[in-house]
């Protein structure tokens, strides 16, 4: 599976984002999908995962509420939808994909990782 997360870019405190993730392979529906961000120097740090039938989410305290994650297995697409968005939201974003079970909350349990996309939010 390769990944390919887009759609980040600079907006101001409160403004919205929305992040995709685009999965080749036929099986995409298979596999769980998670969000992952870090901010310099700091560590890589989980911000939201699906399950693959979008029935169970997941979402870190510091993004829950403001955050939603969703996918469309039609098109091999995770997204990342980001309201009333934060300074220290500001990082790189990182869509990964797992096959199987597992919390989801951990960087170890991912099999694919996409290349990053860039999150500014100023104040």
């Amino acid at each position: 599976v390769q990944l390919q997360a887009s759609g980040g870019g600079s907006v101001r405190t409160g403004g919205s984002l929305r992040l995709s993730c685009a999965a080749s392979g036929r099986t995409f529906s298979r596999y769980a999908m998670g969000w992952f961000r870090q901010a310099p120097g700091k560590e890589r740090e989980f911000v939201a995962a699906i399950g693959w039938s979008s029935s169970i989410t997941y979402y870190s305290d510091s993004v829950k509420g403001r955050f939603t994650i969703s996918r469309d297995n039609a098109k091999n697409t995770v997204y990342l939808q980001m309201n009333s968005l934060k300074p220290e939201d500001t990082a790189v974003y990182y869509c990964a994909a797992v096959l199987g079970g597992g919390t989801y909350y951990q960087t170890f349990e991912y099999d694919y990782w996409g290349q990053g996309t860039l999150v500014t939010v100023s104040s």
